[in-house]
């Protein structure tokens, strides 16, 4: 199967390719989804070199295998479509998202301390001192690659923040990030030992990281997660490294691209963007279309636990389910105009985060964070940006991601 035509009038269900990454390499296949939302809401998918996978597309069966984690289990065979490696699965398994309750219960309690509203709502007056100097950096060039000089920076020191990276070395957490999360992206991987490397590499580093701040505690959550303070329990280390790469990655990768999209959203629809200009109180419910409209997080696997079925059809024990984001904050019956830009649109039930249950984004409110702060700053003062070329994609089926987005602006004059 190649990439579908873009003419929505030919495409039948026989070109959905939804497992190639070169599907992707245009952005996210939007109509691909309307179709499969219309015609195949349940749609099993051949899976080179695999047994296949069910591809859920409707906003209501999202939602009802991210609330049944008893019969879609995330533990059993991890949350990403190709099954991992024997050599791959234990370390895997140490990941929050690869896991199902008790295990996920008790590992998601203790790093949830990371995240308190108090402790998020801390973090505001320096991640506003941190935007406003990414900004500064390019505010008088009047041209920049959005993503690499403004939208990369924020989400790499807020982790550097949050978790006691060093600064100079947040470029290496942005570089293992990218070489993970592009395996199938020659900008990034130049072989398939790339992603398994960086991965090792970046569980050294977060090793090192931990051995020190055990030795020199400090006021800071670092050394609150690696403290054992909660009813007796601690992280092991194979516990920390793992959070700290998922961290660095999903903090990284994903609050990263929505900052990006929702440029491109704003300069694509300057309309929406002069809404917002007008009217800056508008930035909340602009921060949730933007998530929306966004979806950095294309799909998320599940595994049977239990023979079932979703809107009649029958699941197999140990099928695979893979659940669609993008499609389901596209849904037409959960939102009006789906596919319009309405940085005023109330309500929006997007499940950029997932849509509630056991894994909803820990993160959730970090990003928030970020994405408003990001925001305020641009439209305040590089309101006149523009896109000055196009788009680079990333090549993925996971991440929906921007790597590159030239952009043109009346240079800040001070």
């Amino acid at each position: 199967m190649g990439r579908p035509s873009a003419t929505k009038s030919t495409l039948t269900l026989d070109d959905v390719d939804l497992f190639a990454t070169e599907t992707f390499v245009q952005g996210v296949p939007h109509h691909i989804f309307k179709l499969l939302r219309k015609e195949a809401p349940v749609f099993w998918h051949p899976e080179p070199g695999g047994p296949g996978f069910w591809v859920i597309t409707k906003y209501e069966d999202v939602d009802h295998v991210s609330m049944h984690p008893e019969t879609f289990s995330s533990g059993k065979r991890g949350v990403f479509i190709v099954d991992p490696p024997p050599e791959a699965g234990a370390v895997l398994g140490l990941l929050l998202l690869n896991q199902d309750a008790p295990q996920h219960t008790r590992y998601r309690r203790l790093v949830s301390r990371a995240f308190t509203p108090k402790l998020v709502l801390g973090l505001e007056p320096h991640i506003r001192d941190v935007t406003n100097g990414i900004i500064d950096k390019i505010a008088d060039k009047g041209e920049c690659d959005f993503v690499t000089d403004i939208a990369a920076d924020l989400p790499l020191q807020a982790i550097a923040l949050l978790i006691g990276v060093p600064m100079e070395d947040r470029q290496k957490v942005f570089d293992w990030s990218n070489q993970m999360i592009g395996a199938e992206d020659p900008e990034y991987s130049t072989g398939p030992e790339v992603p398994l490397r960086a991965s090792m590499e970046l569980y050294a580093y977060a090793q090192q990281l931990a051995d020190k701040r055990r030795k020199e505690p400090k006021d800071d959550i670092l050394s609150t997660l690696l403290a054992a303070d909660f009813d007796g329990e601690e992280l092991t280390e194979a516990d920390f490294n793992a959070f700290f790469l998922l961290l660095s990655v999903a903090g990284n990768e994903t609050t990263r691209n929505t900052i990006s999209h929702g440029m491109k959203a704003l300069m694509d629809y300057p309309d929406q963007r002069q809404r917002l200009l007008d009217d800056p109180t508008m930035i909340m419910t602009a921060v949730d279309e933007i998530l929306r409209w966004s979806s950095p997080v294309m799909q998320f696997r599940r595994t049977a636990t239990h023979d079932t079925e979703i809107r009649g059809v029958k699941i197999k024990e140990g099928d695979k389910v893979v659940i669609y984001y993008p499609s389901a904050n596209r849904d037409e019956d959960i939102f009006p105009d789906a596919d319009t830009f309405d940085v005023g649109r109330t309500p929006n039930p997007h499940v950029a985060f997932g849509p509630g249950g056991p894994h909803f984004c820990l993160g959730a409110s970090l990003a928030r964070l970020e994405i408003r702060i990001m925001f305020e700053a641009l439209m305040k003062r590089l309101p006149e940006m523009e896109q000055a070329g196009p788009a680079s994609y990333l090549r993925s089926n996971f991440i929906g991601g921007i790597k590159h987005l030239p952009v043109t602006y009346t240079p800040e004059r001070n």
